[in-house]
């Protein structure tokens, strides 16, 4: 976490403040998963999600972004509506902590240096980078291996306003498609643990983080015009 964030301090002080303004800011909310064990609800946050976020603002309209997200996830086959699942009766949890970069559009101007209320809806997407801990199941019983790692692509639908002069608050719902199955222990990816692989093979994991950013905006005025 102190890295991560050494990191974003980096960025932002090594960045060339006269042509564009700056976000630093927080996002806190909940997380959810989709996968083999559990419901199978896309937006349904009930972990917690925290982490740190930066905009670099290139124009009214876009901007790029850096975050790093910590979230938990559990599911539990009892509050699935699929009976076999709830026959099954497995359990899991795990814990994502994601570094994603990309690119956020705005569906309005968002001119930071104007005075008075503005608002705008926003999407943003990427590729993010996550670690997680490989898992298995045995009889029902949940056992870790090693943290590993792996790439998502996230897809953020979000609406934000400026709520005083140098503060912009934002609410967004951020559903990340996995390039691993094994988020929920049903496919670990060594061969020895193949008698334990359930549920669909050919099916990624999702993770959804749901929540409200608050960011600080700083530098000189930009100029939006081409070069």
């Amino acid at each position: 976490m102190n890295r991560i964030f050494l990191a974003i301090i980096l960025i932002v002080t090594t960045a060339k403040t006269q042509a564009q303004i700056h976000e630093l800011g927080v996002f806190a909310g909940g997380s959810n998963y989709i996968g083999d064990v559990g419901p199978t609800d896309y937006i349904a946050p009930k972990d917690l999600a925290l982490g740190l976020v930066y905009k670099w603002n290139r124009s009214p309209r876009h901007s790029w972004r850096v975050s790093y997200t910590y979230g938990k996830i559990s599911a539990k086959d009892a509050d699935s509506d699929a009976s076999g699942r709830q026959q099954r009766g497995y359990e899991i949890e795990n814990s994502v902590k994601e570094l994603s970069l990309g690119l956020e559009f705005n569906f309005f101007d968002f001119n930071l240096h104007e005075s008075g209320f503005k608002a705008t809806p926003y999407v943003y997407s990427g590729v993010s980078y996550f670690r997680y801990d490989e898992k298995y199941i045995n009889n029902g019983r949940v056992y870790t291996e090693d943290a590993k790692g792996g790439l998502a692509i996230p897809m953020t639908v979000g609406i934000k306003a400026s709520i005083a002069d140098s503060f912009v608050l934002g609410f967004e719902v951020g559903a990340r498609y996995t390039f691993s199955d094994n988020l929920d222990g049903s496919n670990p990816t060594d061969d020895a643990y193949e008698p334990y692989r359930f549920g669909n093979l050919e099916s990624n994991d999702w993770y959804v983080f749901t929540g409200f950013t608050l960011t600080y905006t700083f530098g000189n005025k930009p100029c939006y015009c081409s070069n």
